[in-house]
Order: structure tokens, then sequence, then C-alpha cells
């Protein structure tokens, strides 16, 4: 399960990736705009205000985020990104921090750009930062004596879990598109006494939370924040300053 408002607790800092990405797309009347794992559909209303005459299509695979979006006005369904298939109109296809979530992603990407049009845009980005303390510890953890029979088949986040710039303008330019692919490394400034596990608690955490009684939970929360704190001091004046490195990249198909 996603908890929407946990996810939106950092909606600042998660919605710049989005506007940079979406800086990077240049159609002028698309017929149809998809947001692919479109989640509280926040950022999913820009899409609307920048092109108001598409036909707007969102989709998420959390019930809950789909909840939330329809709440604040988009017309949103749940589907697996893993099921989609374009419609023949389809000009505009978002994804923002949803294929790490989706091990075969870049055998898709390759099939969806196979059955859209020429002139059509495909633009996605994705979470890079998994060799961090942030997610380092996590994978640490979750590998150690205490939980590794509990955790053994929970889909973490790892480093191979998404490629690099070259990686995806490679497999984009396969597909036969011109493509600007580049990375990014934000530094968040986060405010509170556990900032960095409260961020991961509403991402790469859920998983650990699905599989976890609420004592065990407590438990591995509990460590996880002791070693994060350490990995990541307040600075002075009271804020905890983030890097979080992501990887972007805009395709239009030739």
């Amino acid at each position: 399960m996603w908890d929407p408002d946990v996810y939106l607790a950092f909606a600042k800092q998660r919605s710049r990736p989005f506007r940079d990405l979406m800086a990077r797309v240049f159609a002028e009347d698309p017929r149809r705009v998809v947001d692919l794992g479109c989640g509280a559909g926040n950022l999913t209303r820009l899409l609307r205000e920048r092109w108001p005459t598409a036909v707007l299509e969102a989709l998420d695979s959390s019930p809950e985020m789909v909840d939330k979006a329809r709440a604040n006005g988009v017309d949103a369904y749940v589907a697996d990104v893993a099921d989609w298939k374009p419609e023949t109109d389809t000009d505009v296809v978002v994804s923002s921090a949803v294929l790490q979530w989706v091990p075969a992603h870049v055998d898709l990407i390759g099939r969806w750009l196979a059955n859209m049009s020429s002139g059509a845009w495909f633009a996605m980005h994705v979470p890079a930062n998994y060799e961090a303390p942030s997610h380092h510890y996590i994978l640490e953890m979750a590998d150690e004596p205490r939980w590794r029979d509990e955790l053994a088949d929970v889909q973490l986040l790892r480093p191979e879990s998404v490629l690099d710039p070259g990686g995806y303008a490679a497999v984009l330019a396969d597909a036969g598109c011109e493509v600007d692919a580049w990375e990014t490394t934000y530094l968040h400034q986060l405010s509170g006494t556990d900032p960095v596990l409260e961020w991961v608690s509403g991402t790469a955490l859920r998983p650990v939370r699905a599989q976890l009684g609420d004592r065990d939970w407590e438990e591995f929360r509990t460590e996880l924040g002791r070693r994060l704190r350490r990995a990541y001091p307040p600075w002075p004046g009271g804020s905890t300053w983030v890097p979080f490195r992501r990887v972007f990249a805009v395709a239009r198909k030739r």
C-alpha cells in the first residue's frame, strides 16, 4: 500500500524533477497525454494546464493513490504500467519516478515506442541514489541475519534497478528516437528530527512496511533511523541537506 499523505509530505522536493523533465518536452498540440504512475495526481494537473485540449490519461497501480488523484480532480484509473498499451492517438507519455519499480521496464519502453506514432514524445525520470546511505542502509539491514529471512522475497530498490543516462539513451535511440538524457543531483533541504527516514518511509521502505508486522516494523525503523541520523547529521541552523541523484531521458520518435 502507498500512503498518499506520507508521500506528499515532501511534495515540493518531489515535484521539481517533474518540472525539470517537462521543460524538455516540446510537444505543441498533442492529442493524448498519458501519465504513467500518476500517484496522487498533484503533478498530473500540470499536464492538464499545459495541454488543456488533449485527452489526459492517468493511471497508477495503487488504489489509494488513485483515490487521492480523483479527489484532486484527475480522472485516474487503477492499472499496472506493465500492462498498459498506448492508444493510437498517444502523443506524449510521461513516467515520473515509477519505472524503478518495474524490473522489465527497459523492454516495456521499447514496446511502448514501437506502438506510438512518429513525432510522439516519451519522457521519464527515475531516482538513482541507491548507493547513497539513505538506501544503502535499507539493503544492508535487509541482508543482516535479524531480517534476512523475513525480507528475502521483498522487492527492494538497488543500484541495478535503473540505468545511467547513457543506458537509457541507447535504449531510446535503438527505438528510433532523438534523445536528450542527463542526470541531476539535487540537494534537498529537509527539516525535522528524522527527515531522511520520513522521506524513504514514503517510497523505498514501503515494501518493508508491507512485509513486517507492527512490532518488527518499529524495530527495523528505529534502527534504520539511528543509522540515517549518523549518515545525515543536521547542519548549523538545524536543516538536513540530502543529495539525491536522478536520471532523466526525453525522446521524440522520428
